[in-house]
């Protein structure tokens, strides 16, 4: 499984789902900031933090918490 996070600098939400990554003990993940990227900024914009898994293309956007990150990384979520 190949995790990106898109996030945003200095974003309060993207921090509670760093820690909700911990919580879930989500396997390593990449940080992607998307503030300088003006693609990523159209594609994500306000709905960052999003969690990307790139072998199966699923999104999972802000809001989540460990209950719903630990199905979503076991593939039923």
């Amino acid at each position: 499984m190949q995790l990106i996070l898109y996030q945003r600098d200095d974003c309060h939400l993207c921090d509670l789902a760093l820690l909700e990554l911990a919580r879930a003990r989500a396997p390593d993940f990449e940080s992607v900031f998307i503030d300088d990227d003006p693609d990523l900024e159209q594609r994500f914009g306000v709905r960052v933090p999003v969690l990307l898994d790139l072998d199966t293309m699923r999104e999972l956007a802000w809001p989540f918490d460990a209950g719903t990150l630990r199905p979503w990384l076991a593939g039923s979520g």
